[in-house]
């Protein structure tokens, strides 16, 4: 949850309680989505860092900013009736989140790892909309990922198998993590769990198959090189 007015493009006294000072970020590219709109709009970008499991906002919150990760990784969920924990999307170094539909944010977002974002305020992306065809398209565009991402997630939750699941998150993880032919995966199986609608003993079960078969070999808990993408995106088929 932000509390803080922002007003500078750097962020040098930090008032919440949830900012804190973060090592040196590791850039994202300059020519993205993100970066177009806010120079387009003429908005001022500015920088937070959020420790581990820390909220960035909560749901049911004012959607006054639109974010981009810097560093660091961030999950968006909603908290059901019963207390199971339904996980949304992943937001990895260079994904935009917090652009929602109303005023309020339907989700929570957490860091997951120590995390760097940047955000500009919503307002003034709207307002450039109204006036500025690039900025339109854009946040067109990015509403349209998002929508897009929001279906083929329920897909993945109706109507397929557990190994199904597990195959289609690992070949998401690969396109948008693998470097060197190998992933570091910044969320733990729970929330893997949480994001595919498995049990943590489901999807370490399934895990271990893959590995069994030679699909996938572990370098450590979370750093997975996988060995047969076509068995894995047979599976997904």
């Amino acid at each position: 949850m932000l509390t803080q007015t922002i007003t500078a493009p750097a962020v040098t006294a930090v008032t919440a309680a949830k900012v804190v000072p973060a090592p040196r970020a590791q850039a994202v590219p300059t020519v993205d989505q993100f970066s177009v709109i806010a120079n387009s709009a003429g908005a001022i970008a500015s920088e937070f860092s959020y420790r581990k499991d820390e909220e960035i906002y909560g749901e049911g919150e004012p959607s006054e900013y639109v974010y981009q990760v810097i560093r660091g990784a961030v999950r968006t969920y909603k908290l059901l009736n019963d207390g199971r924990r339904q996980i949304g999307a992943f937001h990895l170094p260079g994904d935009v989140f917090g652009l929602d539909a109303g005023s309020t944010h339907r989700l929570t977002a957490e860091a997951i790892a120590d995390t760097t974002v940047r955000l500009v305020k919503r307002r003034n992306l709207e307002a450039a909309a109204g006036s500025n065809v690039q900025v339109a398209h854009n946040l067109w565009t990015m509403t349209a990922s998002d929508l897009r991402h929001a279906e083929d997630h329920m897909l993945l939750l109706g109507r397929k198998t557990a190994m199904e699941k597990v195959a289609t998150f690992l070949l998401e993880m690969d396109r948008r993590l693998a470097k060197a032919g190998m992933m570091a995966l910044p969320m733990c199986r729970r929330d893997i769990g949480d994001y595919l609608g498995l049990t943590l003993e489901t999807v370490s079960r399934a895990l271990s198959q893959l590995s069994d078969q030679g699909i996938l070999v572990f370098s450590s808990a979370r750093q997975i090189v996988l060995r047969n993408r076509q068995r894995l995106a047979d599976m997904d088929a």
